[in-house]
């Protein structure tokens, strides 16, 4: 959840958001939509059923395409386009493997689709019947968690609507700094960039552009060498800035268009004005380069600490996410406030929280050898008590007795869920964290 752009008609607004991980591929710049009038149409024979399927594939078609494992995976066609320079009925298929979060969907090419799976219009309600009584429960809960996680403030509707919108990849690849990084999702970028696949961004002020000439001449004049904030954490080569986005508009704005690229979360209107941006850096000789950040309200009523978080593809899995986190529990200690993210959380994101709630809690329990209370924990933690409540009892480290809840805290079945819970991620030393809440701001 952080400000991103609100998916609206001009394009023009900025909403809340928050994510994690997958892969999608640069496929040319061409892109043809084609609707489902009069086109040409052949008939390619389909391998086990000895009947032929009629080419293009139609959009919304079922068929089992073959991912990066060298497996086929079911997938439903979302979208087509020409294959410049091909034959009327040579397509491409943007297509949603509908065992995996949309992060994943992709344009493929008609070879690596299997025509002799291709089903005929299933009945949703129906279907899903069918297939829900071949899944495991693990599977089908995760099925639910990466199609329905983050939409829930949405009607049935609405949630058409911003799935019908954001249906297709618009960007397939940016460069930033020395990564080439390929996107997760939509992000609306202002019209003039329809036709772009690539985008080049400025690591320094966020400003992206179509060519890698004009990214060149820009760098030659850009002076900035780190996000345009306050530094308010320098602890060896990591450093976090904060970012006013009353003050700093373009730069929040861009934040947003980047972070939509790997989020999709949040319909829901909202000014840069009215968030605080923290952004990670690694810092060197060359200046501090982004690594992640997360969005925190300037005023919050329901206590929300943070808005939005995303650590950048190529620098997941490196314990920064749980730094992002544990920085925005420090924050709400500073303020005298216990603190909760923004709901609805992304399934990865979702994943993040549970590990850090769960490590700082045991950690705690380890320690203290007598009773602790809830409030006590939250107190210590800056973490909401029913943030605590909800992952003790994932745990089963809590129990109700005559009407208070008690904590159960084996030493054995403690040290047995931190180990399930692996590592931590980066410490914050907040010997070094120079700050001052937005209240107590002149």
């Amino acid at each position: 959840m952080t400000v991103t752009i609100k998916l609206n008609a001009n394009m023009g607004s900025m909403e809340p958001d928050s994510a994690a991980e997958g892969t999608a591929h640069q496929n040319g710049n061409t892109d043809e939509r084609v609707g489902r009038g009069n086109h040409a149409t052949s008939f390619v024979p389909r391998k086990s059923s000895g009947r032929s399927t009629a080419l293009p594939l139609d959009v919304g078609t079922r068929v089992h395409c073959r991912w990066r494992d060298g497996k086929y995976h079911p997938v439903k066609v979302i979208e087509r386009r020409k294959v410049f320079d091909g034959a009327p009925t040579d397509y491409e298929y943007y297509v949603h493997y509908t065992e995996f979060n949309r992060r994943l969907d992709d344009w493929v090419k008609l070879d690596q689709l299997d025509l002799g799976s291709v089903e005929a219009d299933v009945d949703e309600k129906v279907e899903e019947k069918a297939t829900g009584l071949k899944m495991t429960r693990h599977q089908k809960r995760k099925i639910d968690e990466t199609h329905v996680e983050g939409h829930e403030e949405l009607d049935a509707a609405s949630l058409r609507e911003h799935e019908e919108f954001t249906k297709v990849k618009n960007i397939a690849t940016i460069e930033l700094g020395r990564y080439g990084i390929e996107t997760w999702y939509f992000s609306p970028f202002p019209p003039e960039y329809n036709d772009c696949v690539k985008l080049y961004f400025c690591e320094f002020c966020l400003n992206f552009m179509k060519r890698k000439e004009q990214l060149q001449r820009h760098m030659r004049k850009c002076d900035l060498k780190h996000p345009p904030g306050d530094e308010i954490y320098r602890s060896g080569t990591l450093s976090m800035f904060e970012v006013d986005g009353k003050k700093n508009k373009v730069y929040g704005h861009n934040l947003c268009y980047l972070a939509k690229l790997f989020l999709d979360h949040k319909t829901l209107y909202y000014d840069v004005d009215l968030f605080l941006f923290y952004i990670l850096c690694e810092c060197d000789d060359r200046g501090c380069h982004m690594v992640g950040y997360f969005s925190k309200e300037k005023h919050s009523e329901e206590s929300y600490n943070l808005a939005c978080i995303l650590t950048l593809p190529p620098y997941q899995r490196k314990g920064y996410g749980k730094f992002l986190i544990a920085f925005s529990y420090e924050l709400s200690k500073k303020e005298g406030k216990v603190g909760t993210p923004e709901r609805p959380l992304s399934d990865l994101g979702l994943l993040s929280y549970r590990g850090y709630w769960t490590r700082v809690l045991l950690e705690i329990l380890k320690k203290h050898k007598s009773n602790v209370a809830i409030k006590g924990l939250s107190d210590m933690t800056a973490i909401k008590s029913d943030d605590i409540l909800t992952t003790l009892q994932g745990l089963d480290l809590i129990q109700y007795r005559k009407g208070q809840h008690v904590i159960c805290a084996d030493p054995k079945v403690l040290d047995r869920h931190l180990k399930a819970a692996g590592r931590g991620g980066l410490d914050v030393d907040v010997s070094k964290l120079i700050w001052t809440p937005y209240k107590d701001q002149g």
